[in-house]
């Protein structure tokens, strides 16, 4: 084989590639001919790319099979074991997995021969091209003995011309992968590491007169128009081009070059505008001599007035989530059908915005975009996040030997892309410090396209960015840049500080949604919607990155950093976002769809408020309806006729006499609701996009301590039983032990929560000991986790002792005392038991005593049921968990799930399935009630929470994976006067003081009732 590059020196160079590369063009659709050469391949995997020959024709030794695209180290259910020998999947989100020596690489470096041939395809055309759409790390190519070229950027096209090389007949094609090169240092995005052929392969003919590149610039006049300006490169062959947009009635040929540039913006009369909302795409044909491309046209203009970020004169609210590319049996492989999915998902969350973090995503991710309606924000394959750790010493970004480097990977983002209607900003790079190779990227997109503005977070001054960009900033820090007071983080004059304050603000990473979580969505938008420099923002992220594996028996789970034996990783970090691996959205989605929906509901002096929350379409395409839910099951319900809004408008409803009110001693609630009056493309008629809920009445009788009766001293003997009406109980320890012949044990007392991933995170301070606005910035006060603090009050570990037992005829009362270790702190619970005919009531006083600091998990108490209890119906809040912090969705009903439905199976496990507000419960097993029971409000109508689980708190928190969970003995029931709010500590702002559990006093009551048959 020939050779044109010197051994492996390209594997630690700072080239940005080598060989027959064509210059960078757009990805569009073409009637030229092309033929897919994804498929089965040869595979063979060499521990290191040192000493390693050319392949050589006829070498058979050492090959196996491999599929096309895929990532080496994951196979058809998942993660390869060890024992395959394929290496192993890698997840760190800042730190390297090798010693940070640029260029430099471990001799280790796991590199992969792939091969395969395939048959001339007899096309007539003038040049063949073989473009690889993605590769991880660094690859080589050779066509028939003849090396074509190298590769780079991971996530970037490359198109090699091999029309030299390709022969008659049967043809070889040689691709070398290396696991870790020189690029690895400008590819440390948080996500996996990954290395393989992971996208698409194929071989492009392209004609004598063909276009090589084609770019229709799109523009929307004030007055409604519709511009369009043809780019083009091509031969002089190639011409005349005509370009066509049937539907507006367009068609302009051009007899050559000269005639176009002549031509600049051609006028098409009245045009829909396209926008996130109103996805309004035209379709259109550029034809030349030799080839017609197909471009769907969307007419928009996107501008920066001031510190508003416009598009059509109207400015943006981003109500985006961080996309990456991961699925737990592919990986980064793309699949359209599940791309299509999960973007009608974010859809229906009132999701408007995507940012393709870190890197470009397949281009038909952006055709979906298009055609589905998103704000995209294109972000460039660059993050050397890993430098952080040594002070940005050596950090490519401002070394000028990597200034190749950055300027390809940008031109070569800006090109496959620029086509596309969805895409209204330019993203650099992320987590890449600052330098000048990122400044003149800036400058560089600015000259090429002018009209979308450049972003970059780590610009922390605007030195070279259109838009101030802050990734989980406080909200103290958030209101302050909204109102254009106090300090700015990271300014280091006031020079830089105005700098930074005449720009839109938005935040690309916001609300960590890793596990059980994020608090505080609503409290960001409130701020976004106040402030009109403020513009929104993207949670972290859409959704985890659970690679699918198994347990030593067998048993499947998704694995996180760690589970693969890696040397260096960043463990569950990764299992971040609001979908769950297998797809499965997690609470937070709904949340995120309560908190931005677009019209929202307001009741007003007994009316209605509607207001338009979108940025371009009315409120006509809506039906709006208004019920009253009543606490026996009535209901009813009645179309309320809303005019149609324009965005930002609102209007006063009077509502039905008949909703508004309710019999006496009846809980009732008045709830609104939009939904699609329509199908639309991402969901049918009749589909709910805000609703919101009023209670009518205070409803059922409070909660009234019992009189005490004469009560007597119970000797507290140990297996002595007592019986109290449908219940025993046992003496010793004053809990039950069987109830309407049922066996129970409890009630105990709980504090502790399996703690959530924002519990155990301390990235960001806290906020127990000093509040947000007293702190710097808000970032609260440096110091221990959540979870370290309640494990050191002893939290996890009460021990309970029996003071006092008194009995009657008809009521029992025991009195514990519950210490928290060894910590010198206790709580004591009254339990005061009564029968109510063949009902008993429970009434619980729980009183802290002095010395307490800090925050309680919970504070509630624990009923242990029978293991084989399988469904609960509960009329309460629901249907998804919810915490003080995370609320947005729920709403009072009438629900019912299977009990293992209840709780949310996070990948690592933690707290789950807290419902607020319950009024009644019934638990049965195999169809059969086991237990009915029902609550008592206080006096400020206040109800405690329940939850449902197959699991102790302690045995959640000790387990790493699901699988990991001890086999079930019982089914545990918990009531909680109240619950720690959430937060997104894992990395942001810690639990709000006003969503924030204080130790303190607590009382609330239930009532057992008789199971019905």
């Amino acid at each position: 084989m020939t050779s044109n590059v010197d051994d492996h020196a390209y594997v630690e160079d700072y080239s940005s590639g080598a060989g027959s590369r064509s210059a960078v063009r757009a990805w569009l659709p073409s009637d030229a001919p092309e033929l897919s050469l994804n498929g089965e391949w040869q595979f063979r995997l060499h521990a290191s790319h040192h000493g390693l020959g050319d392949p050589a024709a006829g070498d058979d030794e050492g090959w196996e099979t491999i599929t096309v695209p895929s990532h080496w180290v994951l196979g058809p259910d998942g993660a390869l074991s060890a024992e395959a020998g394929r290496g192993r999947p890698i997840y760190t989100n800042v730190q390297f997995p090798f010693p940070v020596d640029p260029p430099w690489v471990p001799q280790e470096n796991p590199t992969a021969d792939h091969r395969r041939t395939f048959d001339h395809p007899g096309w007539e055309v003038e040049r063949v091209l073989l473009r690889f759409d993605g590769v991880e790390s660094v690859y080589r190519v050779w066509l028939n003995g003849t090396e074509v070229g190298v590769g780079k950027g991971s996530r970037l096209v490359a198109e090699f011309d091999v029309t030299q090389a390709l022969r008659p007949g049967e043809n070889e094609l040689v691709v070398r992968v290396h696991q870790w090169s020189s690029m690895s240092y400008v590819e440390d995005q948080d996500q996996w590491w990954l290395p393989g052929i992971f996208r698409d392969v194929t071989l492009l003919g392209r004609p004598a007169g063909a276009l090589d590149d084609v770019w229709l610039q799109t523009d929307l006049e004030p007055n409604g128009h519709g511009t369009l300006r043809t780019l083009l490169r091509a031969e002089v062959a190639a011409y005349p081009v005509t370009v066509r947009v049937p539907e507006l009635g367009f068609e302009q040929t051009y007899a050559d070059a000269d005639a176009l540039a002549g031509a600049g913006a051609e006028d098409l009369g009245p045009v829909e505008p396209w926008s996130a909302e109103t996805p309004r795409l035209y379709a259109a044909e550029v034809a030349s001599s030799g080839e017609a491309v197909s471009v769907r046209l969307g007419f928009r203009r996107v501008r920066i007035e001031g510190d508003r970020f416009l598009v059509n004169g109207a400015a943006v609210r981003f109500r985006g989530v961080n996309r990456h590319e991961t699925h737990p049996v592919r990986g980064r492989v793309f699949d359209e059908a599940h791309a299509r999915a999960d973007m009608v998902t974010m859809k229906r969350a009132n999701v408007n915005a995507i940012r393709t973090s870190h890197y470009p995503p397949h281009p038909r991710v952006l055709d979906l975009a298009d055609e589905l309606g998103f704000w995209v924000i294109d972000e460039c394959d660059i993050e050397t996040h890993g430098f952080e750790h040594l002070g940005w010493v050596d950090n490519p970004s401002d070394d000028p030997r990597w200034a190749a480097v950055y300027a390809d990977r940008i031109e070569r983002t800006v090109e496959r892309d620029k086509n596309h209607a969805c895409v209204v900003i330019w993203s650099l790079g992320n987590e890449a410090g600052t330098g000048r190779n990122l400044a003149a990227n800036a400058q560089w997109v600015r000259r090429r396209d002018p009209g979308r503005p450049v972003h970059y977070e780590g610009d922390y001054t605007c030195a070279y960015t259109d838009i101030y960009s802050r990734m989980y900033p406080s909200l103290v820090e958030v209101e302050a840049v909204g109102r254009q007071t106090g300090g700015i983080r990271y300014t280091g004059s006031p020079g830089e500080a105005q700098r930074v304050r005449s720009k839109p603000f938005l935040m690309c990473e916001y609300v960590h949604a890793m596990g059980n979580g994020p608090g505080a969505i609503a409290e960001y938008e409130e701020l976004a919607e106040r402030y009109p420099r403020l513009h929104g923002g993207f949670v972290w992220e859409w959704r985890d990155h659970g690679l699918l594996t198994h347990a030593p028996d067998g048993s499947p789970y998704y694995g996180y950093g760690g589970d693969f034996d890696e040397v260096v990783h960043d463990g569950n970090f990764v299992m971040d976002g609001m979908l769950l691996p297998d797809d499965t959205p997690t609470p937070a989605v709904a949340d995120f769809a309560a908190v931005h929906a677009p019209v929202r509901f307001a009741l007003v002096d007994g009316e209605l408020s509607v207001r338009n929350h979108a940025h371009t379409v009315g409120t006509g395409h809506l039906r709006f309806v208004a019920s009253r839910l009543e606490s026996d099951g009535e209901s009813s319900e009645q179309e309320l006729t809303v005019p149609d809004l324009a965005p930002g408008a609102s209007a006063s409803v009077s509502l039905p006499d008949e909703l508004g009110s309710a019999p006496a001693g009846t809980e009732a609630w008045l709830e609104v609701r939009a939904e699609l009056a329509s199908e639309q493309p991402w969901a049918p008629a009749g589909y709910v996009v805000a609703r919101r809920q009023w209670p009518l009445t205070a409803g059922s009788p409070e909660l009234t301590l019992p009189r005490p009766g004469r009560l007597e001293l119970v000797q507290a003997l140990s297996g002595a039983v007592l019986e109290l009406g449908p219940a025993t109980f046992d003496a010793g320890s004053g809990r039950l032990q069987s109830l309407y012949g049922t066996a129970v044990d409890g009630p105990r007392l709980e504090l502790w929560r399996a703690p959530t991933d924002n519990d155990r995170g301390a990235s960001f301070g806290s906020y127990e000991e000093v509040a947000p606005e007293a702190s710097p910035f808000g970032l609260g006060a440096p110091g221990p986790s959540s979870a370290d603090r309640w494990r050191e009050r002893g939290l996890d570990r009460l021990v309970h002792r029996q003071v006092e037992l008194r009995s009657g005829p008809d009521e029992l009362v025991s009195i514990v005392r519950v210490s928290a270790a060894n910590s010198g702190l206790f709580v004591d619970v009254t339990y005061r038991w009564q029968l109510l005919g063949e009902a008993l009531a429970c009434f619980v006083d729980l009183v802290p005593t002095v010395g307490w600091d800090g925050t309680w998990p919970r504070a509630g108490i624990r009923l242990d049921l029978p293991a084989g209890l399988d469904r609960a119906s509960w009329f309460g809040t629901g249907p998804d968990e919810a915490y003080p912090d995370t609320s947005g969705a729920s709403r009072v009903g009438s629900f019912s799930a299977e009990v293992d439905q209840l709780n949310v199976i996070y990948s690592r496990p933690q707290e789950t399935g807290h419902r607020p507000g319950l009024r009644s419960l019934s638990v049965s097993e195999d169809g059969t009630e086991r237990l009915r029971l029902r609550t008592l409000p206080t006096v400020d109508g206040h109800r405690p929470g329940f939850t449902l689980s197959r699991h102790t708190p302690q045995q959640v928190a000790a387990a790493p994976h699901p699988y990991e969970l001890p086999q079930p003995t019982h089914t545990y029931l918990f009531l909680d006067a109240a619950v720690h709010g959430v937060g997104s500590r894992a990395c942001g702002i810690d639990v709000l003081p006003q969503y924030a559990l204080a130790p303190g006093a607590h009382q609330f009551a239930f009532v057992l009732e008789p199971p019905q048959a």
